[in-house]
């Protein structure tokens, strides 16, 4: 047994840039599983890649780290976080339909990932968006018909794989169909098991040979038991028979939703017990890292020393966790050196540095952002506009909102006003009034009371104002001057500026 066995099937979170903490460099050294990246570690792509080497330099012998980042593209992303990103999302590839450009989507995503030095994405969602009020999924899943999202899912997780990334398809059996976000409280699939199997778990089904790994949720269905998936043997027996042979991924396991009474520690043994491999432990900005490590390593080596674990079931385990490391020292070498190309699929080049691919990336992403913005009635600006940003706040999962509509506005030669909703109603609205023009920017205006009420509040001293709606299509409200973003990242943004303003480029 290489390490200590407790902590080869973690996944461990941790805080800042600037080097690895010492209590990591042990964990690393005695055998840790893997860490992942949130926006705190990856301010760019060469600072994460310089912080990737650290970590990995701390085990320079024996299994792999596996180095796994949450990068989706359009509303979460981590290594563009303060910017949004530079790929629409989900949503917006799924309006597209074009699996080709889903694909190399992807695999342009890869490319940067690779130069970044990441092992595993955690992408892509295979929810499907049944739920327009859902808090959490949302513009993150490629739609509300199975096929579909297995189509793109299939498409995307294939782009990753061309550029060396290993993929985990989520949140199983489906987050879609929920109007709780389990960073909250415990969200239950209310739908007989007949509808999740053939609704929620198709695009599972549909891709169990073609991903790396799989997380699991943490969604109760009640037909197969009261257990929420991340630790219900039913979801791990399922995947399994449906020929998944990969790494069982738990979402975050300090959320709400399962961590309870029970505590960080037992609902790490509950999981494992389950069947899962490799337990996420918590964000480091939601729980101290350190003590989260601890409390999981303890529990599961007293559960080892009880026989309440199977020291072979977690060697098993590990092994399914280490195929996760893609990046062998050669692959590593050239990722930080010359600019190497690849072909990808379609045809795309895929440059290894970093510089190059982010290019590559935008590029990408801007063409396909034009594609899928819908638009409704004529939104041309004609005077300097008032941005009211009436959007609640963002899930736990996507962060804040930046300012990434405002930057592509004026970037597109129309200076633009931000005015957030926080003084009172009637001062906003009198604001509002006396504007040249009126942009309202919304988000879950159907789902949240709060931004409805505002909304309607100032569109009735607005009619004429131009709606830009960042949600699912599903959740659009009516406007005659409307346009759907399907996401609040870079890329959405830009691609709404250029409808507003009519820029080319």
């Amino acid at each position: 047994m290489s390490g200590r066995l407790a902590a080869r099937v973690l996944l461990a979170g941790f805080p800042g840039s600037a080097g690895v903490p010492p209590w990591l460099a042990d964990a690393i050294a005695d055998g840790l599983g893997g860490v992942v990246l949130f926006a705190e570690n990856t301010p760019d792509v060469a600072s994460t890649r310089a912080l990737v080497d650290a970590l990995r330099a701390r085990r320079p012998d024996g299994p792999g780290l596996v180095v796994a980042v949450d990068e989706e593209g359009g509303d979460v992303s981590r290594l563009e976080a303060a910017t949004g990103s530079s790929l629409p999302g989900a949503a917006a590839l799924g309006a597209v339909d074009d699996p080709d450009l889903t694909r190399a989507c992807g695999a342009a995503l890869g490319a940067v990932l690779a130069a970044a030095g990441v092992d595993l994405d955690l992408a892509p969602c295979l929810d499907v968006a049944s739920e327009p009020r859902n808090p959490v999924i949302g513009v993150r899943a490629f739609g509300a018909d199975p096929g579909l999202v297995a189509r793109h899912g299939s498409a995307f997780a294939a782009g990753l794989a061309a550029a060396g990334i290993a993929s985990c398809a989520k949140h199983f059996p489906g987050h879609g169909d929920t109007r709780v976000d389990s960073h909250v409280d415990l969200p239950v699939l209310g739908a007989p098991l007949a509808t999740v199997l053939a609704r929620d778990v198709a695009p599972f089904d549909a891709l169990a040979g073609d991903v790396d790994a799989v997380m699991t949720a943490h969604v109760v269905v009640p037909e197969a038991g009261p257990e929420p998936a991340s630790l219900s043997r039913w979801a791990t027996r399922r995947l399994r028979e449906a020929g998944f042979a990969g790494a069982i991924v738990t979402d975050a396991l300090g959320m709400r939703a399962v961590t309870g009474e029970a505590g960080l520690g037992e609902t790490c043994v509950r999981a494992l017990e389950a069947g899962a491999d490799l337990l996420c432990l918590d964000a480091p900005h939601q729980r101290d890292p350190r003590a989260a490590y601890d409390e999981a390593t303890a529990a599961i080596e007293a559960a080892l020393a009880t026989g309440r674990l199977d020291a072979g079931e977690l060697e098993a385990s590990a092994a399914r966790v280490a195929r996760l490391v893609r990046r062998g020292p050669e692959k590593a070498r050239a990722g930080s050196g010359a600019e190497r190309e690849r072909r990808g699929t379609g045809g795309v080049l895929l440059p290894s540095g970093s510089r190059a691919s982010l290019e590559a990336l935008r590029t990408l992403g801007r063409a396909a952002a034009r594609r899928a913005l819908g638009v409704a009635g004529d939104v041309r600006l004609r005077g300097a506009p008032l941005l009211v940003d009436v959007r609640g706040e963002a899930s736990y999962a996507a962060g804040r909102h930046g300012a990434a509509f405002a930057v592509a506005l004026s970037a597109a030669g129309a200076p633009v006003e931000v005015l957030r909703p926080d003084s009172p109603a009637s001062e906003v609205i009198a604001r509002v009034r006396g504007a040249a023009e009126v942009v309202f920017l919304t988000r879950r205006a159907l789902g949240e009371p709060a931004e409805r009420e505002l909304l309607d509040a100032f569109t009735a001293a607005r009619p004429d104002a131009v709606v830009v709606h960042t949600g699912t299509a599903d959740s659009a409200p009516a406007a005659a001057r409307l346009v759907l973003a399907l996401g609040n990242g870079r890329a959405n943004a830009e691609a709404v500026a250029a409808a507003l303003t009519g820029a080319t480029t």
